[in-house]
């Protein structure tokens, strides 16, 4: 059999695990991640030698010992999630004593196709194992001898608890496992792209299997004419800045033009951080005389609508809320978007008309995380509207289907 039809066929054995089993091997697998930190950081920096420092996704490839400790704790938190499976969304008797239930069940077979994010690995297999999923990676090159290792200490801990390891399959880097699994129809029930919008695009363009798209982070906050200037200095700097190659990471702020002054001051902190402001006209005339100049660059429209993932950021003054709103509309990818006001109106408006899939007020858009929302660790933040929508956790990763139970009833 090929990797399709034993995964297909794992997804019988893991439905009968019981979940004192499953909380056992996540576990045994928080504590074996600990264990393998050298191992894993040895085959970690074979990936970080063959890529440039400067590439933003050098920060999300780089494993270090506190990062592996902290993708132990998540799996630490899905142990202690509840877990979904068998829950009963709804029930009722009807007049002809049919009894019907609708439950929630597994996805099936989960196919993820990722790029430079080994954490990845880890985070899909545990939400995917807890809900009784298979999972089918397809890791990108840039990250192959992480993700081999990382899928050697979770195969080792699946022995130890006999179970199959084909609850957890790591297909090949090359571009030729991405078509196969792209057509594995009859085989994977749902495609998850993570990575760049190109790579998003190009699954859902080229995909047979249904997909739920994981989408890029074009992420606005909105600092408006009540704004409070410290919460705000500290909200935009946190997005910005907290850890930069993250799809929650800022990429523009909408400044209300009745604060133009309070612009220099509110930036201030992003020099201290080495940002690059790239700033409409407004902007730029007040920030050309405080900013430091080799950081300070006049926007083009194309700076608008762009993810940066780096040490970059746009800079709009609006006239009012109306005109921030339209900005988003028109640019925003759909994942978190954030205002700074203390005008219970405006938060209000924006919090209802913002087509996002976490919106914030006067918080940080860095929140926007599996973890971060008591959900612990996710899938991805999903930026569309059908299943599921922001972070994917251990209820997105079920269907559900009807039980009938009767006695004897035909249908007329």
């Amino acid at each position: 059999m090929n990797h399709f039809q034993q995964a297909k066929q794992a997804t019988r054995n893991i439905i009968s695990l019981n979940n004192e089993t499953i909380n056992l091997a996540l576990t045994s697998l928080a504590d074996a991640l600990i264990k393998n930190t050298d191992f894993m950081l040895t085959e970690n920096q074979k990936d970080l030698d063959r890529m440039d420092k400067a590439d933003p996704k050098y920060d999300r490839l780089q494993l270090t010992t506190e990062r592996i400790k902290a993708i132990a704790d998540d799996v630490k938190n899905v142990v202690i999630l509840a877990n979904p499976l068998g829950n009963v969304i709804n029930e009722r008797t009807l007049p002809n004593n049919l009894n019907i239930k609708k439950v929630r069940v597994p996805l099936g077979v989960v196919g993820v196709i990722y790029e430079a994010r080994p954490n990845v690995t880890v985070d899909v297999f545990s939400l995917c194992f807890k809900t009784g999923n298979v999972a089918i990676l397809k890791g990108g090159s840039d990250a192959e001898f992480s993700n081999l290792a990382i899928v050697k200490v979770i195969h080792e801990v699946l022995e130890k608890h006999q179970i199959n390891k084909d609850v957890l399959t790591l297909l090949p880097a090359d571009r030729s496992a991405t078509e196969a699994l792209l057509n594995a129809v009859g085989f994977v029930d749902v495609l998850i792209p993570r990575g760049s919008q190109s790579l998003i695009n190009y699954v859902r363009k080229n995909s047979k299997i249904p997909v739920i798209e994981t989408g890029a982070g074009i992420v606005h906050t909105f600092f408006d004419a009540t704004g409070n200037l410290e919460k705000g200095q500290q909200i935009i700097a946190n997005a910005k800045t907290r850890r930069v190659s993250v799809c929650n990471a800022l990429d523009c702020a909408l400044i209300h033009q009745n604060r133009l002054a309070d612009i220099p001051k509110l930036l201030s902190p992003l020099a201290d951080k080495n940002v690059e402001l790239y700033a409409d006209e407004a902007s730029y005339a007040l920030l050309k005389d405080t900013y430091p100049s080799s950081l300070l660059h006049q926007a083009t429209p194309a700076h608008f609508g762009t993810e940066f993932l780096s040490l970059k950021l746009a800079v709009k003054v609006v006239r009012d809320i109306e005109e921030a709103l339209d900005h988003i509309a028109a640019h925003s990818s759909k994942h978190s978007e954030a205002i700074i006001s203390e005008d219970a109106a405006n938060i209000t408006l924006f919090l209802n008309q913002v087509d996002a899939a976490a919106v914030y007020a006067n918080v940080s858009t860095a929140f926007t995380d599996g973890a971060q929302f008591g959900l612990g660790a996710e899938i991805g933040i999903s930026t569309q509207k059908l299943h599921a929508r922001g972070p994917m956790a251990l209820e997105e990763l079920t269907s559900y289907k009807w039980l009938v139970i009767g006695d004897g009833q035909v249908r007329n």
